[in-house]
C-alpha cells in the first residue's frame, strides 16, 4: 500500500505500529488490553493512536478479546410480580413491558423522572467513554425482565452487568451471582448476595441532618422518610433517630414517603396535620424535601424562619427549590464511576473475592436550614 493510499483510507494497525516505533503485534496487544506492555510503550501506542486517529474493528476486536466491550446498566424493580404484568405480554430490555402501578411504561417513567438515575447514568458513561466502552441500559421490573437481561449477559450481548435495584427484595442481584456473571450492584442489598456493590454512609448522612437542624435551635422536629422496605431508606431513618435520641428527643414524629416529590407533599400534610407546631424537617431525599417545601409555603410557613427543611442527596431537586435546599450530599456520579471501575476490575480478575466501597456523605449547606 502506498502512502497516497493509506491516507485515503481509514488507519491501520501498521500505521499506528509506524508512528509508534513499534511492531504490529505490540499495537494488537495495546488495543486489545493485554496487561504485560510496558506502560511507556502503552503511552507510546495510545499517543500514536490519538495521531493516527487508528478506531478499533469491534467485530474483530471480539474476536481476540471475547468481549462485546459493553456493559449493561439494569435498572431492577420490585421482586413481587406486579397483578398487571402477569400473563405472557414482557419486552425486558426495551422497557415497553407493563410494569403495573396503572399502565404501560410506568416504572420506567418513574426511574427518568428521578434525577438520581441520571447521575447514576453520568456517572458510569464518563467512566467507560474513554475505554471504548459503551452502556447498554436495561430495565428488569418483573421476572420475564429479568429473565432476559440473565439471558443476555449469559450470551455475552455484554461483559457484565451494573445492577441499580429499587426494591429490597429484588432477586436479580441473586440470579446474577447463581449463573456466575460478573455484576457490581449501587447499594449494598438488602439479602446476604456474594456481589460487589458501592454505597454510602446512609446513617452518618442522617446524623449530620439531625445535628445541623438542632445546631440551628430547632426542637420539634419531624422526618419524612424514604420506603421502609428500602435498606437506604431504613438506614437514614435509624441514623436520623438515633442521633435524636443520643441529644435527649426520644419520639420523632415520622411519615413514610416513596422518595417521589409527591409523597413528599402527602407525608408533609400528614405531618403538619398532626404537629403544626413544626420547627424542623429532615425529609430522606430531596424530590421529598421539594414537595414538603411546596406544602410549607402554601400553608403560610417561612423558610427556614418558620420551619427549616434539609434534604437528601445534593441532587438537582436541590438546586430547584425555592430557597436553594440544604441537604447531605450523596455523590452519586463519583459512586456510579466507582461502582464501573469495580466491575472493570473484576472482569480483568474474576478470581478476586468480592469487595465493597462506602463512600462519606457531607452536609451542603444553602438557605432552607
Amino acid at each position: 500500500m502506498t502512502d497516497d493510499q493509506r491516507s485515503a483510507g481509514a488507519p491501520t494497525l501498521e500505521d499506528v505500529a509506524r508512528a509508534a516505533g513499534v511492531s504490529r503485534a505490540t499495537v494488537s496487544r495495546v488495543v486489545n488490553g493485554v496487561r504485560n506492555v510496558d506502560p511507556v510503550i502503552q503511552e507510546a501506542v495510545r499517543q500514536a493512536v490519538s495521531v493516527t486517529g487508528y478506531t478499533p474493528n469491534r467485530a474483530a476486536r471480539s474476536l481476540v478479546t471475547r468481549r462485546a466491550d459493553a456493559i449493561a446498566l439494569v435498572v431492577s424493580g420490585a421482586g413481587v410480580e406486579p397483578e398487571a404484568a402477569r400473563g405472557d405480554s414482557g419486552a425486558g430490555a426495551s422497557g415497553e413491558e407493563d410494569g403495573g402501578n396503572g399502565g404501560s411504561g410506568s416504572f420506567t417513567a418513574q426511574v427518568f423522572a428521578d434525577p438520581f438515575f441520571g447521575r447514576v447514568v453520568t456517572g458510569v458513561v464518563d467512566y467507560l467513554r474513554p475505554r471504548g466502552m459503551h452502556p447498554v441500559l436495561m430495565f428488569a421490573e418483573t421476572s420475564r425482565a429479568r429473565e432476559e437481561v440473565v439471558a443476555y449477559l449469559r450470551q455475552g450481548s455484554a461483559d457484565g452487568a451494573l445492577v441499580v435495584s429499587t426494591h429490597a427484595e429484588d432477586p436479580l442481584p441473586a440470579l446474577i451471582a447463581d449463573a456466575g456473571l460478573a455484576a457490581v450492584l449501587f447499594a449494598r442489598p438488602a439479602l446476604p448476595v456474594p456481589v460487589s456493590y458501592v454505597d454510602l454512609a446512609h446513617q452518618d448522612g442522617a446524623r449530620l441532618a439531625a445535628e445541623h437542624l438542632l445546631g440551628r435551635g430547632c426542637r420539634r422536629i419531624a422526618t419524612i422518610s424514604g420506603p421502609l422496605d428500602v435498606p437506604a431508606g431504613e438506614a437514614r431513618l435509624s441514623g436520623f433517630r438515633d442521633t435524636m435520641a443520643r441529644h435527649g428527643h426520644p419520639y420523632i414524629p415520622t411519615a413514610e414517603g416513596q422518595f417521589t416529590q409527591e409523597s413528599g407533599e402527602s407525608a408533609m400534610e400528614r405531618l403538619l396535620a398532626e404537629h403544626p407546631d413544626l420547627d424542623g424537617v429532615f425529609a430522606a431525599n430531596d424530590l421529598m424535601a421539594l414537595g414538603a417545601c411546596h406544602v410549607l409555603r402554601e400553608h403560610g410557613c417561612s423558610i427556614p424562619g418558620d420551619v427549616a427543611v434539609v434534604g437528601f442527596d445534593d441532587s438537582s431537586a436541590a438546586l430547584a427549590c425555592r430557597p436553594p435546599l440544604t441537604t447531605v450530599r450523596q455523590p452519586v456520579e463519583g459512586m456510579a464511576a466507582e461502582m464501573t471501575r469495580l466491575l472493570l476490575d473484576r472482569l480483568a480478575r474474576p478470581d478476586d473475592p468480592v469487595t465493597s466501597v462506602i463512600f462519606e456523605p457531607e452536609l451542603v449547606v444553602r438557605g432552607s436550614a
